[in-house]
């Protein structure tokens, strides 16, 4: 099943966290992942106005995603976007069968 991070950032060093995302690419295809999203504008259509920079990874299952998020390297460079934002990456693991009401509610 695929596997997605959802990373949501308030960046205050724009300098510092360009040091992230030029070298973030990279780490990201080696790991079979894919940028879905990577700050694109949000629109926010009900409740409080979203006004984080939002970024979408997608990867080919859970094991892919976590080997990402504890590569060497990308623990290294990741050092840059703490310094510089403050934010979140929540791992959601998708399913098959999403026609169907989730029956875990």
């Amino acid at each position: 099943m695929p596997a997605y991070f959802v990373c949501t950032m308030t960046v205050h060093d724009p300098e510092t966290y360009r040091r992230y995302t030029a070298r973030t690419p990279a780490i990201l295809a080696r790991h079979g992942g894919r940028f879905l999203t990577r700050g694109d504008a949000c629109t926010t259509a009900e409740g409080e106005a979203f006004t984080e920079r939002m970024v979408l990874l997608e990867f080919p299952d859970r094991a892919a995603a976590e080997a990402f998020y504890n590569d060497p390297e990308y623990q290294e460079v990741s050092a840059f976007r703490r310094a510089a934002s403050k934010g979140r990456m929540v791992l959601q693991e998708g399913r098959g069968e999403t026609a169907a009401p989730d029956p875990r509610l």
